[in-house]
């Protein structure tokens, strides 16, 4: 499942530059799928609607830092943990309960995001 940032989060930083999908944002930023990705054009996301990569998305937190869930990998096809959660001094990077995702739906996740 992809990983969320609680509330106890200091804002620190050490997350965000760690993450190799670019899907961690400091607080109150817009965030794109294009960030970090080789995603392009539109995306096609079935019933919710396409959207186009380089669109400029509502940030998801104005308080602390955040994860867009539908980036996270959980480091999956980078690394054998997520490093958000290795370098959080607060341990406030945790699983998302409201994105349950198998290891095979992350990595064909990270497959799409990441075309070589």
């Amino acid at each position: 499942m992809a990983l969320m940032i609680t509330d106890e989060c200091i804002n620190c930083g050490a997350c965000e530059p760690e993450c190799p999908n670019t899907a961690i944002y400091e607080p109150g930023v817009a965030w794109k799928f294009s960030d970090g990705t080789t995603l392009s054009g539109d995306l096609d996301f079935g019933e919710a609607g396409v959207i186009n990569a380089d669109d400029e998305l509502e940030a998801l937190n104005d308080e602390v830092y955040f994860i867009a869930p539908s980036k996270c990998t959980e480091c999956i096809g980078f690394h054998e943990e997520p490093q958000c959660a290795a370098v959080c001094p607060v341990d406030c990077c945790v699983p998302d309960p409201e994105y349950p995702e198998s290891e095979e739906d992350l990595a064909t996740k990270q497959a799409w995001m990441h075309v070589s």
